[in-house]
């Protein structure tokens, strides 16, 4: 069990991934029902996740410059603050583009893929609340497999959804920028994966 001066970086790794999962929920909510006159107030209520995702990080770039001695590598600590930021922000960019391309009607498969981002930041918040138990990784190594596996199921959505899109809309427009709200999509599953690898690197530091 770590002490009370360790626990900080771990419970900041929580915090920071519930920030995420605030995001992506509210993602499912707005894509469920989607109002494109509201994108503007959309895109600040997401914003607020966002930025208090970076605050977590700023709290833990301060720590780790404070600090004499880390539970584990600090360049590690600092890799795994900012891929946790990099979920937060890739979720604001599919709104955004939601914004930008003025999207007014939302595909099934966006959906669907919205609410597997769900499970992806579910699943890193879990795993980070293991962490702390590193050296005893027998459940995090579960986790990170897991979080592969689902990684893969948004990788077959990415395909799928960017395919149909062409048979979905008549206008190039409305294809293209579909094609960029996917890709960003996909960034988020991926973002939620590297902090799985970061969190399996430190694991095979330490055991």
């Amino acid at each position: 069990m770590a002490n009370k001066a360790d626990r900080f970086y771990f419970e900041n790794f929580i915090e920071a991934a519930d920030c995420a999962c605030k995001g992506a929920n509210y993602l499912v909510e707005c894509l469920s029902d989607y109002n494109p006159e509201k994108i503007r107030e959309m895109l600040d209520t997401m914003h607020a996740f966002e930025h208090e995702g970076d605050g977590k990080k700023h709290e833990m770039s301060a720590a780790l410059a404070r600090a004499f001695v880390t539970p584990i590598d600090r360049e590690d600590l600092a890799d795994i603050s900012q891929n946790i930021d990099e979920v937060s922000d890739c979720l604001e960019e599919v709104l955004q583009r939601f914004y930008v391309d003025q999207i007014q009607t939302i595909p099934e498969e966006a959906v669907i893929f919205a609410k597997k981002l769900v499970d992806s930041c579910e699943l890193m918040k879990k795993m980070l609340a293991e962490f702390v138990n590193f050296k005893k990784p027998a459940k995090l190594h579960d986790m990170i497999v897991e979080m592969n596996h689902v990684e893969e199921e948004c990788d077959r959505l990415y395909l799928e959804a960017t395919l149909n899109v062409r048979s979905q809309f008549t206008d190039a427009l409305d294809v293209i920028a579909w094609r960029e709200i996917y890709d960003r999509m996909e960034r988020c599953s991926d973002a939620c994966e590297h902090v799985g690898d970061c969190v399996e690197t430190v694991v095979m530091k330490n055991t």
